[in-house]
């Protein structure tokens, strides 16, 4: 029987501490089978994490998380099983690229007004691809002694009402969801116990998401509690959603997430995984004979 997958991960090309590969590499040592890279607002990582899937045997989904602004409240979603070279998704997630950009000069100089220049500098040197996000401004601010430790800067700096924080003005659910399906992906709203919406919001969050083409829920995070597990499955149950699982593994910093240490999901659930044509489960049942993603690219 497959172990369950792990759907959600991050590297350097986006906010997490390994590339691709080493990522990859690890995942295989956890004993995962099947594994999403859903960097955020980029496709960047994926070339080079396909290539160590293939050596590695392990079946990789092609993914990404998505920076969307639903009901005055930034809502990640994530696309599983997406076409890398679908001009859509591409294009919009350019877009998202150059918004991140900006914010990332402003929150700079909001930490310099507040006593912390050469923020802007310091997040781009911990930053190895393109995206510099908040994660890497905490990270600089740890290592400047302005907190112990990332939840500690997220919670003095960079959260509303603190003087690091920018409201984000990202992409609207309904654009998101579109070009995850426009690149025949699976849109799926990630880790929602995150975002403390009451139940009236969260109906209404779900109701749009399906009505823009929504599949899924994440049921199992690595941010999720036991409970929150049985919350959204009983969400996925009475919505008519599918099930995902993952870890939002961003390195080994946090050691309280590791890749693949994921329960399975409820009884009652549909997983994403399992539904015809899903990626991540033909690849599992032909291990050894995967194409590289740059292969597949240049088929296109």
């Amino acid at each position: 029987m497959m172990k369950t997958p792990d759907l959600h991960t991050h590297s350097t090309a986006s906010d997490g501490t390994l590339a691709p590969r080493d990522l990859i590499e690890r995942a295989a040592q956890q004993g995962v089978e099947v594994l999403a890279l859903t960097d955020h607002d980029t496709l960047a990582g994926l070339d080079e994490a396909s290539e160590a899937a293939h050596a590695q045997g392990l079946s990789l989904v092609p993914g990404v998380e998505i920076s969307v602004t639903w009901g005055g409240r930034t809502i990640h979603i994530v696309g599983l099983d997406v076409d890398p070279a679908c001009a859509v998704l591409g294009s919009g997630l350019a877009g998202l690229r150059g918004y991140r950009e900006q914010r990332a000069i402003e929150i700079a100089a909001r930490l310099e007004r507040v006593g912390w220049p050469g923020a802007l500098e310091g997040a781009r040197a911990l930053a190895s691809g393109e995206l510099v996000g908040r994660t890497h401004f905490a990270r600089f601010l740890v290592q400047r002694g302005a907190a112990k430790d990332l939840r500690s800067v997220f919670k003095h700096f960079l959260v509303k009402g603190k003087p690091g924080h920018v409201a984000g003005q990202w992409t609207t659910l309904e654009e998101a969801v579109g070009w995850i399906r426009a690149a025949g992906g699976q849109a799926v709203i990630a880790h929602p116990a995150r975002y403390g919406l009451t139940r009236s919001k969260m109906k209404r969050l779900l109701d749009d998401f399906r009505a823009f083409g929504g599949r899924g829920i994440e049921v199992v995070s690595g941010s999720h509690s036991r409970d929150d597990y049985f919350t959204f499955a009983r969400w996925a149950r009475e919505q008519g959603l599918l099930a995902s699982a993952g870890s939002d593994y961003h390195g080994p910093e946090s050691p309280w997430i590791e890749l693949g240490r994921l329960p399975a999901l409820p009884e009652g659930c549909k997983p994403i995984w399992e539904q015809p044509g899903f990626a991540g489960l033909d690849q599992h049942r032909r291990v050894g004979t995967l194409e590289p993603m740059q292969a597949r690219l240049s088929a296109v």
